[in-house]
């Protein structure tokens, strides 16, 4: 956001967000819903590796790339069904 010169005001404007949810997000040092998070990055024009990169590029694989398209056109239902999924197995 400092990088852009954007205020929370634009940063809200320009992913579609209330400019409280996105000053809550700053203020209480919060975590946003990976959905809110998806939101946030869509508006940003970053990829969400990108943002978690700490500054660093981060180059996906094919395999990873596909799986964050994939996820981006799932519903918020189907995302926590696939969450759960993950962490089953994760635990196997």
């Amino acid at each position: 956001m400092a990088e852009r010169g954007w205020s929370v005001y634009r940063l809200a404007r320009e992913c579609g967000l209330s400019e409280s949810t996105v000053a809550n997000i700053f203020r209480r040092n919060g975590s946003p819903s990976l959905e809110t998070l998806q939101t946030m990055c869509r508006g940003l024009g970053i990829p969400m590796s990108r943002f978690f990169a700490e500054n660093e590029m981060v180059e996906l694989t094919p395999e990873l790339r596909e799986l964050f398209e994939q996820w981006a056109l799932l519903t918020k239902e189907q995302k926590n069904s696939i969450l759960e999924v993950i962490r089953l197995l994760g635990q196997k």
